[in-house]
């Protein structure tokens, strides 16, 4: 009850502040980001190692600079995304253009029905991943790990599915992607693939922005379970406001691909995307939590098990 009152005052609010045109909005983008930056100074420690770490050959003056463009875009995502609850599809379309998508509608040609779709936390990744309108009889599907905070969580389902995406919570992704498969839907899957895995499933490390990092490898293995072509969405953000996503095809016949060969092809892409312009991506997160560490071998394992026996 709590948990639905919470979610109606919160819905209610961002219906309020979405109604404005995005030129009033960018004003309220310009205060926010003071009052995040300068005085919350939102996770302003983490942002700072992140990218002091990825960049070491950069001296104090750009890592600063990267550091202020990153919460001015910050600030700009927050408020763009509110606007999702209202900005009508015509405007979304004009401000978040996909160039290139003949690249889905000629493997449409060839016989394909479900294709996966990787890109990052980069630009306004909502105006993308929650619009299946930017492609012609093809609904697009966002894998998503449920949030925290339920009341949260059900807005950004309500603002990521208004123009008829869907969301698929991540446990359930193989369910849901086999009756895909079994009605031979086309489908968009889309993974933001740039996330930290769990220590579970520190499957593969490669070097990405200066660090030894996991790569989330869920996206391949569902890729070559189901040999569904693997795309990459190159994203750049032209003007504020503006956005651009250019289709890049990783591979169609995933099944035949080393292993590891798309997550490692999408972590290179990713860092090419980050280094054009490093301000849009999202530093907030601590991306780095885990250190590499040399897998085991059994015998090793059970030596330092015996051990603790002792």
């Amino acid at each position: 009850m709590l948990t639905s009152l919470l979610y109606i005052i919160i819905y209610i609010l961002v219906r309020i502040i979405a109604i404005f045109p995005l030129c009033i909005l960018y004003i309220l983008a310009d205060l926010l980001y003071i009052i995040i930056y300068k005085v919350v100074k939102y996770r302003l420690k983490v942002v700072r190692q992140n990218i002091r770490n990825s960049f070491p050959e950069k001296s104090e003056k750009e890592l600063l600079q990267i550091e202020k463009d990153f919460y001015h875009h910050f600030a700009d995502y927050i408020i763009e995304t509110i606007k999702l609850a209202d900005i009508p599809l015509e405007e979304l379309q004009r401000r978040a253009c996909v160039r290139n998508p003949e690249v889905v509608d000629q493997l449409l040609k060839e016989g394909y029905t479900g294709f996966v779709l990787l890109m990052g936390h980069y630009g306004n990744w909502e105006w993308f991943s929650g619009a299946s309108s930017f492609f012609d009889n093809v609904k697009l599907y966002q894998i998503y790990r449920p949030l925290n905070n339920v009341a949260v969580d059900r807005l950004f389902i309500k603002l990521r599915t208004r123009f008829g995406s869907l969301g698929i919570k991540k446990r359930e992704a193989v369910r849901d992607i086999v009756k895909l498969k079994q009605k031979s839907a086309r489908a968009l899957i889309i993974f933001l693939a740039d996330q930290t895995p769990s220590e579970a499933n520190l499957h593969y490390w490669t070097n990405f922005l200066n660090h030894d990092t996991p790569m989330l490898t869920g996206p391949e293995r569902i890729s070559q379970k189901f040999n569904l072509p693997v795309i990459f969405l190159d994203t750049k953000r032209v003007k504020r406001g503006y956005y651009t996503v250019d289709m890049v095809l990783i591979t169609k016949t995933p099944q035949l691909t080393p292993e590891y060969w798309i997550t490692e092809q999408y972590a290179r892409l990713m860092e090419k995307c980050i280094l054009r312009n490093p301000a849009y991506w999202l530093w907030t997160h601590k991306r780095w939590k885990y250190k590499h560490k040399k897998p085991q071998s059994s015998t090793e394992s059970e030596a330092n098990n015996m051990t603790e026996k002792e």
